[in-house]
């Protein structure tokens, strides 16, 4: 044994059980990407990395290449939306009668505040704030939380009123005789509840007259002459004309029922978006409060609020589609 070799090794002590320590000179064979490389401080640091700037940007293309999965999923559903409203405009401006405008704004208020708190979130992380990162991640998942309380009792007035898709749509309100679409249009309506007593009326005829007289068969009294303010928003709706479901009376637009059924896949989806965040954003908090991010270590809370910025777009694109249709 060489000289230099020899005093690699030390001698064990007289009396010990253990083997002889070897130097650090020594190398383990995995060319300094072994487990010894991740000393104090690295704990965060995965074994196939190394440097915390390159397991950062890994995971940053990571969570871009699935938001654009996401982005690829939501674009079948608004063009869906976008062939189906350009075949049936009235279906849309009927509809939207039903939706609780107040609602659908205070959900994007919530939702653009709690995308404030996540990126400051993310800026807390990198400082080391841990205080102020806690705080911002309760501010978030708080306001997650109040839009699905909000959804909540927008769905309960759904179901309430027979607002579903498919063969159980039964409004249990007429169009016209809804606050929203009097504040709009009051004259139309006016002129809606009269056709409409107008068709009841000879509804109760025995026997029912062979070819029930249509709407557009000029009709006696003080409707005999209808304005446009009276007649345009009924025909846009779907409630008389071509498309309405009955051309002898004042009625709902054919198919209507479709409007709901893209209505609650849409809203639906995006909800379960919301839930999956806010068990996301549930999990980063116990981790903050364990005091585990910092300069070196913030990646889960900037990929968590880049997921967040996604599921703000998305309702910032359904909020308008949906609620502010003319």
């Amino acid at each position: 044994m060489s000289e230099s070799t020899s005093q690699s090794v030390t001698e064990p002590k007289k009396g010990g059980h253990g083997a002889p320590a070897v130097t650090p000179a020594a190398d383990d064979g995995h060319g300094g990407h072994g487990h010894g490389a991740h000393a104090e401080g690295q704990a965060h640091l995965a074994h196939h990395f190394d440097t915390y700037q390159q397991q950062f940007d890994a995971g940053k293309l990571g969570i871009w290449l699935f938001l654009l999965t996401e982005v690829l999923f939501f674009s079948g559903l608004f063009c869906a939306y976008t062939v189906y409203r350009g075949m049936h405009p009235e279906v849309f401006v009927y509809a939207h009668y039903f939706l609780n405008t107040k609602m659908g704004a205070i959900n994007t208020c919530v939702l653009l505040i709690s995308s404030l708190t996540a990126a400051w979130a993310v800026r807390n992380a990198q400082l080391a704030q841990r205080g102020l990162l806690m705080l911002n991640i309760l501010i978030t998942i708080a306001c997650a939380c109040t839009f699905m309380v909000v959804k909540y009792f927008e769905y309960a007035h759904k179901f309430h009123d027979g607002l579903l898709p498919g063969p159980r749509f039964h409004p249990t309100e007429q169009v016209w005789e809804l606050d929203t679409f009097k504040a709009k249009h009051p004259e139309a309506a006016e002129y809606a509840e009269h056709l409409a007593k107008l068709g009841e009326e000879r509804a109760k005829q025995k026997p029912a007259p062979v070819g029930a007289i249509p709407l557009n068969t000029p009709i006696t009294g003080e409707y005999e002459h209808p304005t446009e303010e009276q007649i345009e928003p009924l025909i846009k709706a779907g409630l008389i004309g071509p498309h309405a479901e009955d051309p002898t009376t004042i009625s709902k637009p054919k198919n209507a029922h479709v409007f709901f059924g893209i209505y609650f896949f849409m809203t639906g989806l995006h909800g379960i978006h919301v839930v999956g965040g806010i068990i996301v954003w549930l999990w980063l908090l116990k981790r903050a409060a364990k005091n585990e991010f910092g300069p070196k270590y913030f990646g889960p809370i900037d990929y968590a609020a880049l997921y967040w910025h996604l599921v703000d777009l998305v309702w910032i694109y359904l909020f308008p589609l949906l609620y502010l249709i003319h």
